[in-house]
């Protein structure tokens, strides 16, 4: 006698296996992704580039697309492959590989799924070889960046290790800071944006730090996780612009991690809006590096003010800690042309990079003279002393 064959509801057997297997968190994730942060509609040529951890998420994000009507493209992203395509090489790129350009030239939309399953990977590549291999993708990164791009992390062990907690209690951390209600942190922010749209200096004084910047015809971005307001990060909570005639020292004491390498307590001196003297404390070999990149390195790209309440304590991730309210954090090299007058090019860099300092304790900002931040807390907020 035969057995009778077993079939299966397909559809039904999928979403079991992804209840069972999946924390709903994740499928949360992905639809403020899709949703709120990119704004994908029907039709949108969508790269997703995933990190060698992040696939849970990615897969998420996949369901999320085929819903909506995309068109997907999935890029398998690994520090560990790149660390050893850089060693391998010899150093002479070539300048925007059409393949890759290609790939950019042709998406609405870039997700960019972080979640590293060793954040050191890169640590051992030639500093030389990062500048050579950056200055030669310049092309590659403006047509990414002239697409609706979102960057979000999917928390893994290693980003939990690099941040001295345990896994659950990061994973907890995570979705606390990317499911927020980000319509109500925009209305918040918008404060700090009206202020610096109106203003013309910035001034932040605190121990070892007297700098000022021009914000004059600037226009500040109201950075609330999505591409509707010119924010690309997810999760978000900052208020940005892009200064110049930068002049001061400044220093941040929030320590980083830059491809691998610590970077520890940066100190930089600005005259005629350039760096002419630097220091750290730990990987003042890879700030050398970083700031010998190109001309635009030396410069000023970003101003962001950190707004995000809901993010309460440094991970040593970028994405992450500058958003934490009571830091402003400054950028090196490249600035974001949504901040700038139409048709004025800004700083231009193969870098960008975000150094932080912590404004919770003795230290003011000022806008044209006004103080509107006294450790930490902004002029609108309980506790606020003027």
């Amino acid at each position: 006698m035969e057995k009778p064959v077993a079939t299966l509801n397909q559809e039904n057997f999928s979403s079991g296996l992804r209840l069972a297997s999946m924390d709903e968190r994740i499928h949360e994730h992905a639809e403020v992704l899709v949703d709120w942060s990119a704004r994908v509609e029907a039709g949108d040529n969508v790269v997703v580039l995933v990190d060698d951890g992040a696939h849970e998420l990615a897969v998420a994000v996949g369901e999320k697309l085929g819903e909506r009507g995309a068109n997907l493209l999935t890029v398998y992203n690994s520090d560990e492959v790149e660390r050893s395509f850089l060693r391998g090489h010899e150093g002479d790129f070539d300048e925007n590989p059409k393949h890759e350009l290609t790939m950019y030239e042709n998406a609405d939309v870039v997700l960019r799924l972080a979640g590293s399953t060793n954040t050191t990977a890169k640590a051992d590549v030639p500093g030389e070889t990062e500048q050579a291999y950056n200055k030669a993708r310049m092309g590659i990164r403006e047509s990414r960046m002239e697409t609706d791009w979102v960057s979000t992390l999917h928390p893994t062990r290693a980003h939990a290790q690099q941040a001295g907690m345990a896994y659950e209690e990061y994973r907890e951390f995570v979705y606390d800071a990317v499911l927020q209600d980000w319509e109500s942190l925009a209305a918040e922010m918008a404060s700090m944006k009206t202020i610096l749209d109106e203003g013309t200096e910035v001034r932040i004084v605190k121990e070892d730090t007297d700098l000022t910047m021009s914000v004059e015809e600037r226009t500040a971005v109201n950075s609330c996780a999505t591409v509707a307001h010119d924010s690309h990060n997810l999760p978000s909570g900052e208020v940005f612009t892009a200064p110049h005639a930068t002049e001061g020292e400044v220093f941040f004491d929030v320590p980083m991690t830059h491809h691998g390498k610590r970077i520890r307590n940066v100190h930089l001196t600005f005259e005629g809006g350039e760096v002419v003297d630097f220091s750290a404390e730990v990987g003042e070999d890879v700030l050398a590096d970083i700031l010998d990149t190109d001309e635009g390195a030396r410069r000023l790209g970003e101003l962001g003010i950190g707004m995000n309440r809901g993010i309460d304590r440094f991970t040593d991730s970028i994405l992450f800690d500058e958003k934490m309210g009571d830091t402003v954090h400054l950028a090196v090299g490249r600035a974001y042309d949504a901040c700038l007058p139409e048709g004025e090019t800004g700083n231009d860099s193969a870098v960008h990079i975000d150094m932080i300092t912590d404004m919770s304790d003795d230290s003011r900002m000022e806008v044209d003279g006004e103080v509107v931040q006294r450790n930490g807390t902004f002029r609108w907020e309980d506790g606020f002393e003027g």
